[in-house]
């Protein structure tokens, strides 16, 4: 290429044109929005660090689906917030805990509505850590019978798939034995297979309510400073039976989203945190920035960097720029 026959500019002068020659398309098809459900009927609670999000009770809920499914956004994550919670996390996994009625219900309301729901504990213990305690710390091997039985009931509720979000070795193995064996054999597993120990969660441990009341996760979760460790993790987790694999979080992890698409022929996901988008949000509040340009560049840049599916609290938002 040189330069007065080759003008890059040319391609970039006209709108159609730029558009025709555009590398990375995001549509609501990429998307899953996550929604935190709470106890209750007509509750809204605005969850103050993450401006636009509430706790939504059942009923709300299923109001929320039905708005985002007009809008093209088909796919949701849930993730609870019960009135009451114990030691182990195991009553996330009772029929009528707060996932399993949720599922039913917007399955129930919007049969076409693709429904994933998080299994892990942290929401559902009084401690709330990811895991069992024992020792003072949490107990890897101990947690599966938990996981496991939250994955069965949210099975036989309807869900279309499983997202096992608390890192523990080998609960990916453990779900999909649990699944197979009980029938479930062609639903999905959605794994957090790359998720760091990291500062941009703290807004989702309000909404949760899912803060642990002593220690850290670093245990667990991964150090931010590891790439190398992300492709074992990942590695690990699509031998163990994952269908989709995440990094998690996504903007200060586009390198690891890029390097796995790289190494691995597999579906990647990346979950663009409570703390990405409340940086946005305090940012636009502020007059700072241009908001709607920037998540449309926030969530061009995690499928340039590689992913194919993206969970975002912009879901809905995203929707209607693209509509409007």
């Amino acid at each position: 290429m040189n330069f007065p026959v080759t003008r890059l500019r040319r391609l970039r002068k006209n709108p159609v044109l730029r558009n025709m020659v555009s590398e990375t398309l995001v549509t609501t098809n990429d998307l899953i929005m996550p929604l935190f459900v709470c106890e209750g009927t007509k509750k809204n609670s605005p969850i103050h660090s993450m401006p636009g999000i509430s706790q939504l009770s059942i009923d709300m809920l299923v109001e929320e689906c039905i708005e985002l499914y007009d809008l093209g956004v088909n796919a949701i994550i849930l993730f609870g917030v019960p009135d009451h919670k114990d030691d182990t996390g195991m009553i996330a996994a009772e029929h009528d805990a707060i996932i399993p009625k949720a599922i039913r219900a917007i399955k129930k309301a919007i049969p076409g509505m693709y429904v994933i729901a998080d299994v892990c504990n942290c929401e559902y213990t009084t401690h709330g850590h990811c895991g069992v305690i024992l020792d003072n710390d949490v107990d890897n091997d101990l947690t599966f019978s938990s996981l496991v039985a939250q994955s069965i009931t949210f099975a036989q509720s309807g869900v279309d798939m499983i997202a096992p979000s608390d890192m523990m070795d080998g609960r990916v193995m453990k779900i999909r034995e649990a699944l197979d064996e009980n029938g479930y054999t062609m639903l999905p597993i959605m794994a957090y297979s790359a998720k760091y120990a990291s500062a941009f969660y703290g807004p989702f441990r309000d909404a949760a309510d899912s803060a642990p009341k002593f220690g850290d996760r670093n245990s667990y979760q991964m150090n931010p400073a590891n790439s190398n460790e992300a492709m074992r993790e990942i590695e690990l987790d699509i031998y163990e039976g994952a269908d989709i694999v995440m990094v998690k979080p996504a903007l200060s992890y586009l390198d690891i989203i890029r390097r796995a698409k790289d190494t691995f022929n597999m579906p990647i996901a990346a979950y663009n945190v409570s703390g990405e988008y409340a940086m946005v949000k305090a940012a636009a509040q502020n007059g700072w920035i241009d908001e709607p340009r920037m998540i449309k560049e926030i969530l061009t840049s995690i499928k340039r960097a590689g992913s194919d599916i993206i969970l975002t609290y912009h879901a809905k938002e995203f929707a209607k720029l693209l509509k409007s």
